[in-house]
């Protein structure tokens, strides 16, 4: 078969290339540039190039074509303009989904088609699998990644039957250290590299100063609630319905300035996010002080102290039905249905028990237990045992 991988320059796709040569697979290796700007990475030189040439040095290592394909202007019209646009609204993009969905498995993967390939590999420790329903028709499941602490189902939480169907993960039946010690036996340039970090193919950066760009910094109050208040804020209505009572336990508590009191200056409200205790600057507390609010209108931040902070809990959340995204469409529920599965909020978030329900005007997941630092714009995924069924943006 013809496979292409979209090799990165880390140790994950370099192994990922090998096992499919391994197996009789004529493999190509292409390698995404989606980022030409240095300006804002914490590294000296651009690290897509020290990337590329890796990536080249693994492609003659193994004998296989390898090309450079400059995806950086669509890969900033889809991702970077995106988080631009969406932390001047006060909301928290996950740029590494997006990433996937809009560039590897759209564009990247159509360019690869084009080639003649049949499928598309990354890197990503995840697993696809198919089977048949009664119909003969094949049914592509989005499976969690053998190894527990490298599990990156969450990434792809965002993918379609048919992306899944063109797709494979080599690397998701084994855990880092085997990925690492085939590397180092093959003698692969990549085989002790460190794993990348940062945003999805731009590297290490200083948020705020990625953000400064196109964000103008404006100064701004930060103020303080008390846990007292925040306890009581929310006084417990009665509810005609589960929906009412979901809406209520889902919206977020709208502070105001005089609930609290001014502790401190920012430099805007775009540039942080819920749950954030880094770069506040704030001192003379015994344990570090959280944001647990941002009013974008007034520019002001609202922090509570320690990280059990009432205020920083949810037990629900929403998500707009035009934002509910099924990889299993035959499991989509209907009006007035409700599911128990396992889900997460944030990538590394340990899986909890949740309810999901949809309604006619908004889809809502309810947790067993409260969940600290619940941020719009991030996404929600839930998973039947180790199968990723869904996912969608938090509103």
């Amino acid at each position: 078969m013809k496979i292409v991988v979209g090799l990165s320059g880390g140790v994950d796709s370099s192994v990922t290339a090998y096992l499919l040569q391994q197996q009789g697979h004529e493999v190509i290796a292409l390698f995404m540039r989606n980022w030409n700007d240095a300006s804002v990475t914490l590294e000296d030189e651009c690290p897509w190039i020290e990337d590329s040439n890796d990536a080249l040095l693994v492609a003659q290592k193994l004998g296989i074509p390898y090309q450079v394909i400059d995806m950086s202007e669509l890969y900033k019209e889809r991702i970077v303009d995106y988080m631009f646009d969406e932390y001047q609204k006060g909301r928290t993009p996950n740029p590494d989904v997006l990433c996937n969905r809009e560039v590897k498995f759209d564009v990247f993967m159509k360019t690869a088609l084009s080639l003649g390939a049949e499928k598309v590999a990354t890197g990503h420790y995840a697993r696809v699998e198919s089977t048949f329903d009664e119909n003969g028709k094949e049914i592509f499941h989005l499976l969690a990644g053998k190894d527990n602490n490298k599990d990156q189902s969450y990434f792809l939480c965002q993918l379609s039957q048919d992306q899944l169907s063109k797709a494979l993960f080599p690397i998701g039946e084994l855990t880092k250290p085997e990925v690492r010690e085939i590397a180092k036996e093959i003698g692969l340039v990549t085989a002790d590299k460190k794993d990348s970090q940062g945003l999805c193919f731009i590297g290490k950066v200083s948020l705020p100063t990625f953000l400064q760009q196109q964000l103008v910094p404006k100064e701004g109050e930060i103020v303080e609630i008390f846990n007292d208040f925040a306890e009581y804020y929310k006084p417990q209505p009665n509810f005609n319905s589960k929906q009412q009572e979901l809406e209520y336990l889902s919206a977020k508590i709208n502070y105001k300035k005089e609930d609290g009191k001014v502790i401190g200056k920012h430099q805007g409200a775009q540039f942080f996010t819920i749950g954030q205790s880094k770069g506040l600057g704030i001192g003379g507390h015994k344990e570090s002080c959280f944001i647990i609010s941002r009013e974008m209108e007034n520019n002001i931040i609202f922090v509570g102290e320690g990280r059990n902070f009432p205020g920083l809990f949810r037990s629900a959340l929403k998500i707009d039905n035009s934002e509910v995204h099924w990889v299993r469409e035959d499991l989509r529920l209907k009006n007035g249905e409700s599911m128990g599965v396992m889900a997460r909020i944030r990538y590394r978030q340990a899986l909890e028990k949740a309810t999901i329900y949809q309604f006619e005007d908004g889809f809502y997941m309810e947790f067993e237990n409260a969940q600290s630092a619940i941020a719009e714009g991030q996404f929600a995924a839930w998973y039947i045992d180790d199968e990723l069924v869904g996912s969608g943006v938090i509103s």
